[in-house]
């Protein structure tokens, strides 16, 4: 059974989000790891997918939505929504759950839930 976990962020840095989907950060301080001659560190393995960004980066598809339906334009606002879906660890042999199917499932949550651009990732467990 999945669980389903809700952030909001009122960072208006469409970049700082994707950067933290492909990139490792530490999962105390939320900062990125970087290594040994001061550069991010590539998550070992991630699905990422954009929805409903018409061709466009999706930090670029985010503020034109925003400028579009007038939302998020101040300061207070929350400017994205972080949702985290964690499988059982059962899933894979009982289920058949594979990252490839689990990815699909995030992609059919957000295509059924959110009309405006999405990036649903997904990372292995234990890792910011």
């Amino acid at each position: 059974m999945a669980t389903l976990k809700h952030l909001g962020s009122k960072n208006a840095d469409y970049g700082a989000a994707e950067q933290y989907l492909l990139f490792e950060h530490d999962e105390f301080t939320m900062k990125p790891v970087l290594d040994e001659n001061g550069r991010l560190i590539p998550r070992e393995d991630y699905r990422l997918s954009t929805l409903n960004c018409g061709g466009e980066d999706f930090a670029v598809a985010c503020m034109r939505s925003n400028l579009r339906y007038e939302k998020n334009q101040r300061r207070e606002d929350v400017k994205s929504h972080h949702y985290i879906i964690s499988f059982d660890p059962r899933d894979g042999p009982d289920n058949g759950l594979t990252v490839d199917r689990a990815q699909a499932l995030g992609e059919q949550f957000c295509k059924e839930h959110f009309p405006r651009p999405s990036g649903p990732c997904l990372h292995p467990p234990g890792r910011a």
